[in-house]
């Protein structure tokens, strides 16, 4: 396959390549290289034109609540923890109902979808069936994902909390199912956050981490209360980031911990010894009056940060969204650390494709070998009578622009249509 157009991608936190009007050949999937003729050996292959559109690598969220995206929007007055007892939980608990389950699955998918997201990382419910049936739906969409089922068994509503053992089988049966059906999505072993689950739970995750190496995806450091009460329930670890180490839940180069607001420098050198994943959700963050992530200073300390949605403590899907609310925190902690310099708009789309992407593998960007995950965006209201260049084109779109201005999606070199009629 070749498709021809202006590629905008970032290999490199600090570097941005343009290829204007070139021709890029993909083979099984992934990318070869670019040209700016076309070889004779490619004289047979169909050349896709996307004329003066801008084609940028798809998104990737790695931190997302799947079954509450049907409730974006919803309880912004509240912080935290009465946000979780007040909204989420009661939410969560309608996925017991298969169809309510099906229904609202599907609803995220297409939200996934139209939103450019091409891949994922998101937590189902407590409920097995729900959670399997998710990741049936994705497999079927055509989008890529880690999913896991929800594990809690403390400090929850009675119809959410959960039997110890109970849990932990019916996690390690659908692991099982989902390594023998799937090839788009993948297990991710998700503790709520330390509060939800005791030591006994957590302890046989981590088990389970290591008989079947699999990621892991939870909450840290989200909020000042949250953080009290994990030093209540765990006085004897000395952070908040030990109660994971100790039971085995910050596996090397495979966990994703979203917020990550209040650490200490010992945290923090120890999240980068693990090379951990630090999701930051700014626009969950402002929502629920949560704080700032210094991301200036973690990525310039080394640590591996991403962009991600965190919904539905954000009230959308759209990873632009989230871009620019990155951007415009980032604006404003430099206006109080002026030492801390703002995002700029390339960096942000770094880490919202290539630096996410990196938990699925070559996938984020357009070098040779990786996987061709692309949307394909066109801004133009004017017919063509106002020029503007591709980083202009993709800056309009990132932040005045929708899912009407993404024209094709592509995973791995397939073209996505819309996953589910409703």
């Amino acid at each position: 396959m070749v498709i021809k157009g202006n590629f905008l991608y970032t290999p490199a936190i600090d570097k941005t390549v343009i290829q204007k009007n070139a021709y890029l050949a993909i083979r099984n999937g992934r990318v070869e290289r670019f040209y700016k003729a076309l070889p004779e050996e490619y004289a047979k292959e169909k050349v896709i034109d996307y004329g003066d559109a801008v084609i940028i690598p798809a998104f990737n969220d790695l931190h997302i609540h799947a079954p509450q995206l049907i409730n974006r929007g919803v309880g912004f007055d509240k912080e935290l923890l009465p946000w979780l007892e007040t909204y989420t939980f009661p939410i969560e608990a309608n996925y017991a109902d298969s169809a309510f389950a099906d229904r609202a699955y599907k609803i995220f998918l297409n939200q996934m979808w139209a939103a450019g997201t091409m891949r994922f990382s998101a937590f189902a419910t407590i409920h097995k069936a729900a959670a399997w049936h998710l990741m049936e739906l994705t497999e079927q969409s055509g989008l890529s994902a880690c999913i896991g089922k929800v594990n809690m068994d403390r400090n929850a509503p009675d119809y959410l909390c959960e039997e110890t053992e109970q849990s932990l089988e019916e996690t390690e049966e659908l692991i099982l199912k989902c390594q023998k059906e799937f090839k788009n999505v993948s297990y991710i072993l998700t503790p709520r956050f330390v509060p939800s689950t005791t030591e006994k739970m957590m302890a046989g995750l981590g088990r389970l981490g290591e008989k079947y190496d699999l990621p892991v995806q939870s909450h840290l450091s989200e909020n000042r209360s949250e953080i009290a009460w994990v030093k209540e329930l765990h006085p004897n670890s000395k952070t908040y980031t030990d109660v994971y180490d100790a039971h085995g839940l910050l596996r090397k180069n495979k966990t994703i911990m979203a917020h990550s607001i209040y650490l200490s420098g010992e945290e923090k050198n120890l999240l980068q010894e693990k090379n951990i994943m630090l999701a930051h959700c700014a626009q969950s963050n402002i929502n629920l009056s949560s704080g700032v992530m210094p991301l200036r200073k973690n990525l310039a300390q080394g640590l591996r940060c991403c962009i991600a949605s965190d919904v539905a403590a954000s009230h959308t899907a759209a990873m632009n969204r989230h871009i620019t609310a990155s951007i415009g925190l980032s604006k404003i902690n430099w206006l109080q650390h002026p030492e801390e310099t703002a995002l700029q708009l390339t960096e942000a789309l770094y880490l919202a494709t290539k630096q996410s992407g990196s938990f699925f593998g070559k996938v984020g960007s357009f070098e040779p070998g990786y996987d061709f995950d692309a949307l394909v965006i066109e801004t133009d209201e004017m017919g063509g009578m106002l020029a503007r260049t591709p980083f202009e084109k993709l800056e309009q779109y990132i932040y005045a622009g929708d899912d009407r201005n993404i024209l094709a999606r592509y995973r791995r070199g397939k073209y996505i249509e819309k996953p589910f009629a409703l």
